[in-house]
């Protein structure tokens, strides 16, 4: 009887300029990883990261806790969390370590889950950290690829990524509050204009035909968000030189990562990410700010390993 399974899971870019709380994208950058074993008592989590130790208060811990209620599992369970994903910076690292446990727990006791089932258990988690569910990044880690979040009826369909597309990630030395992501959303705003919503709602369906149509340049130039990003921008020190200097650069499109503040490019095999980067890197330090950059390229979802 398997006693003890171990997931990684990956980081992910979510919204991807319009299509906010509904676009997500996996990508290979960073991973979380999870080990589940069955040993004791009631539910603990043992860390040599700095991660919450009570599961009510830890994004995998929730998921494990909720779903053990669920399906009425009564033995102990031991969670050994090893981050690898960077707290806080708009890639997906609550959501990571959510999608993990989820999938670690389906394996362990061979549930055998459906896609949906697996992101809705991981989307729980997100209440540890974000203080309310939603399903962007956990969808991307668990799935893998481009996904398209809906909430009623709940479905999450997958698109696989174009082979030559890849991304340029920059991601700032700033210092981000706690529960960054409910900061981040109290900024947006409470009603749109109507031209807004449109014009937004085009960019989106133009952005879904180009994962469809495997076209990165129909991506790239989708990639046009003007409710939220201009919401959040004053959050990221030079976020308009960032974004300037790296479509002068060859970018595509630039867009804030999640709720930020990691601003990343879409480009392709036949464009000059290092580059790219090199220009976002100025811009950030034409306001001060040092910034970690990664060339990467989507990435499958989590996987038993």
């Amino acid at each position: 009887m398997v006693e003890s399974i171990t997931v990684k899971a990956p980081c992910s870019t979510a919204n991807l300029g319009p299509g906010f709380d509904v676009f997500g994208l996996a990508l290979d950058a960073y991973y979380d990883q999870i080990q589940l074993k069955k040993e004791g008592s009631g539910i603990k989590i043992q860390s040599l990261d700095s991660v919450p130790i009570e599961p009510e208060k830890n994004t995998a811990g929730l998921v494990v806790k909720e779903m053990a209620k669920k399906f009425k599992i009564k033995t102990g369970l031991v969670l050994k969390i090893k981050k690898g994903v960077p707290t806080g910076y708009g890639m997906g690292s609550s959501a990571a370590s959510a999608a993990a446990a989820a999938v670690a727990f389906d394996a362990l006791f061979k549930l055998k889950l459906d896609g949906n089932s697996l992101v809705q258990y991981a989307g729980m988690g997100e209440m540890a950290s974000a203080g309310s569910v939603h399903y962007d990044n956990v969808a991307a880690s668990v799935l893998g690829g481009f996904v398209i979040v809906r909430t009623s009826p709940f479905s999450v369909i997958t698109v696989d990524p174009p082979k030559d597309l890849i991304l340029c990630v920059a991601i700032p030395k700033i210092h981000v509050p706690q529960k960054k992501t409910e900061v981040s959303r109290k900024v947006l705003p409470k009603q749109v204009k109507l031209l807004d919503h449109v014009k937004n709602l085009s960019n989106a369906a133009a952005l879904t035909a180009g994962f469809v149509k495997k076209d990165v340049d129909l991506i790239g130039n989708s990639i046009n968000d003007i409710i939220v990003e201009p919401a959040r921008k004053h959050l990221i020190p030079g976020f308009d030189k960032v974004k300037n200097n790296a479509l002068d650069a060859g970018a595509m499109g630039v867009t804030i990562s999640g709720a930020g503040p990691s601003v990343i490019a879409f480009t392709s095999i036949h464009g000059d990410p290092k580059k790219i980067l090199n220009s976002m890197k100025k811009g950030f330090a034409a306001a001060n700010t040092e910034c970690i950059t990664i060339i990467c390229k989507p990435s499958m979802g989590a996987a038993v390993i």
